[in-house]
């Protein structure tokens, strides 16, 4: 789709938006809303000191909790919604600026209840919760009560989040320094010179001209050498705050401040490294098959992203790409489909590209409303409908989390939620590669797997390994300087791809570029959902009734579990090594079938 024919929001059909009024009919409903914020504040302000004196005294504060923050969530997430379809558009982010500002003074004002809450000495706490009057408030209160051991005095918490803004500092210069200020420059293709950016770098590394992926590459990490040591400053600032706000809190390091609060065991992050390094063998093989499929004399880390198979032509309108997902899904039954398939098309989402909306795709639910879907869809985009199916995972873990929970705790973890999207994923590849009418299509989805099981598992493990090294570094008393940074990340690079790979000077630069390491201890949470969803897929698929009902029992558990147990309850038990193992296995075989093939 050119620019041109990109059509500004007012232009785009109402059939092809997502249906806000189940949100709010008008604006002025909104504004109700966001006025009452204040006052809602306030009436929570006003049990101050009292939290102590009595079960309905808390009881009473607790209702004036659920009233401001189930108010606030409606109230950010339309706005939020509305400045995502055109980021363009004044009034939409004036919308989002005054929500924004009303979450924050209503924060500000309420900074005392956690603390003085979790004062409440545990035996009274313990025997008020125990009364039926608190069972929408019980599992809530549990798990503040979790975290009660590292929750600090009220004006200790106070200064902490005051530290907060400044704490982000590193993050935000970082943003800034990598998408604002630095120039990339252009790369030659077909005798025009292209811009070199972010966006369009990845579409440069799959290209199939060795020439523009080697220029790309020079240039892009170029420009990052130029600021390795500025770069090298603000990952070392950031994980000097991660590890102040543990060691303040009183954690043993920083990976257990970050997984403390989902009752994730440390043995789970040390397991997924462990287990992934005694399979690196598939993974080294998988980078000889590339080496002879692009009949290189050198592999080079400029050649591992350019597709193995090239890309199949496909033209599937949405309402094809609907029935596509209903079809692939039909093993959770029609309940789960027609109300995703309704829902896709009919409110929920909003479907295509217009000037000024945000890139890429998002799944956002709130306990009230849709659970809504951004895409972007391209008729010729076979990975569209995978992106359909993954948002339209989170929407239905959404979906059946508002339905079977109170409010107060139906709000699941990352952790989780990248189990039900990419469970979907993998019953739509299934379900293409049965139905594939050739052998050229069958060998790119069978590529296109591999590769998103490689940047899932093995890539998000190996990301997940150098910020642990990097904390212990720092935590045992090392300091992170460039040279100590770069050649921490070089070894693991040569770990991971093998003897085939040859790296450039500047190829250890990579970990010093990717945004997601400015929140700590999260990239594992891909490779585990990964693990668990190809495991639970297999269960379902190859089971019965009752695994079946596990599944469904996983997505309407909502945060009225912590995720392991959750996991657990669905089938599959993430302390154990058995889910990752499996699903390097799957990988293992995929790359066994395009050798053979290939």
């Amino acid at each position: 789709m050119s620019n041109e024919t990109i059509p500004v929001r007012k232009d785009v059909p109402e059939t092809d938006k997502w249906d806000l009024t189940s949100l709010y009919a008008s604006a002025q409903e909104w504004e109700a809303d966001l006025a009452r914020i204040p006052g809602l504040a306030s009436a929570l302000a006003s049990f101050k000191g009292t939290l102590s004196q009595s079960a309905e005294t808390l009881l009473a504060a607790l209702h004036a909790d659920e009233a401001l923050d189930r108010t606030t969530e409606k109230v950010f997430h339309y706005a939020s919604l509305l400045s995502s379809q055109d980021q363009g558009d004044s009034s939409a982010q004036e919308k989002y600026s005054r929500a924004l500002m009303a979450y924050t003074q209503a924060q500000a004002q309420t900074s005392f209840y956690t603390p003085e809450l979790l004062s409440i000495p545990d035996e009274k706490i313990n025997a008020w919760i125990e009364q039926s009057e608190f069972d929408e408030y019980r599992i809530y209160l549990k798990k503040l009560l979790h975290i009660k051991p590292y929750t600090l005095s009220e004006k200790e918490e106070r200064i902490l989040a005051l530290q907060s803004e400044s704490g982000q500092t590193a993050s935000n210069a970082f943003s800034l320094l990598t998408d604002v200020d630095l120039d990339f420059g252009t790369v030659a293709v077909d005798g025009k010179q292209l811009p070199l950016t972010h966006s369009t770098w990845s579409d440069f590394l799959e290209s199939h001209d060795r020439a523009v992926r080697k220029e790309a590459y020079e240039k892009f990490y170029g420009t990052f050498e130029k600021h390795a040591n500025t770069l090298a400053a603000l990952y070392a600032g950031s994980v000097q705050n991660d590890i102040f706000i543990a060691r303040a809190r009183g954690y043993s390091s920083s990976m257990e401040a970050a997984l403390y609060g989902d009752k994730v065991p440390a043995s789970v992050y040390r397991n997924l490294i462990d287990t992934v390094h005694k399979n690196l063998d598939p993974l080294h093989r998988y980078y000889s098959l590339r080496k002879k499929i692009l009949g290189v004399e050198e592999l080079r880390h400029y050649d591992v992203y350019v597709p193995l198979v090239k890309s199949v032509k496909t033209n599937i309108s949405y309402d094809e790409s609907v029935e596509i997902v209903r079809n692939a899904l039909s093993v959770l039954g029609s309940e789960y489909t027609d109300t995703l398939c309704n829902g896709l098309k009919n409110g929920w989402t909003d479907r295509y590209e217009n000037k000024g909306k945000t890139s890429g795709a998002f799944s956002s639910g709130a306990y009230d409303g849709y659970p809504y879907i951004l895409l972007n869809y391209k008729d010729t985009s076979l990975r569209d409908v995978y992106t359909m199916a993954h948002e339209g995972g989170h929407s239905m873990h959404s979906w059946y989390s508002v339905r079977s929970n109170p409010f107060m705790c139906y709000s699941y973890t990352i952790f989780e939620a990248e189990v039900a999207s990419t469970f979907n994923e993998e019953l739509v590849f299934k379900y293409l590669l049965k139905n594939a009418k050739d052998r050229g299509m069958r060998l790119y989805l069978l590529a296109m797997h591999a590769n998103d099981i490689l940047a899932t598992l093995y890539r998000q493990t190996m990301f997940a390994e150098f910020e642990l090294k990097a904390h212990e570094a720092v935590e045992s008393g090392q300091p992170l300087s460039t040279d100590v940074l770069r050649a921490m990340y070089r070894t693991l690079l040569e770990q991971y791809f093998g003897s085939e790979m040859h790296f450039e000077k500047s190829s250890d630069l990579e970990g010093l570029r990717i945004p997601h390491f400015y929140n700590a201890f999260y990239v594992y949470k891909y490779a585990t959902g990964i693990s668990a969803s190809l495991a639970l897929a297999k269960r379902v698929t190859e089971g019965g009734e009752a695994e079946r009902a596990d599944y469904f029992a996983f997505l309407k558990s909502g945060g009225s579990r912590y995720p392991i147990e959750s996991l657990r309850a669905a089938g599959v038990d993430m302390e154990r090594t058995e889910p990752v193992q499996s699903a390097l296995d799957t990988f293992r075989e995929i790359t066994q079938q395009l050798e053979a093939e290939l």
